[in-house]
């Protein structure tokens, strides 16, 4: 089940992935499981290919999962983490949604609002 604060995007689940991101080896992780795309990657692939120690791994993934940006699934003995894309798309969304709205009409486009 998904949290409601994840569905309905609160600012406090804006601040959540926002902080969860705000560390160099999150922020890392985070744009080499993008690369993955949908289907992940192994904690330890990315273990291995990013150098990071499993427990330090481990902790890292934990908190980007409980902000609401990773997907774990288990396939036997492993676990796949990805990105969850529609998650990550609201938040962009959500830090843009106000874009320009302030913004005063465009003299070269006959006064009107863009």
């Amino acid at each position: 089940m998904v949290a409601k604060e994840f569905t309905e995007l609160t600012s406090i689940a804006v601040i959540r992935g926002l902080a969860a991101l705000a560390h160099q080896t999150r922020l890392t992780l985070f744009r080499q499981l993008v690369r993955h795309g949908p289907g992940g990657e192994s904690a330890g692939e990315l273990a291995r290919g990013l150098n990071i120690p499993p427990q330090t791994l481990s902790f890292h993934l934990k908190e980007m999962t409980h902000a609401g940006l990773l997907c774990p699934r288990r396939e036997g003995r492993y676990v796949y983490y990805a990105v969850d894309f529609d998650y990550a798309s609201r938040l962009v969304a959500y830090l843009s949604d106000s874009c320009c709205v302030d913004d005063g009409p465009d003299p070269g486009n006959g006064g009107l609002a863009p």
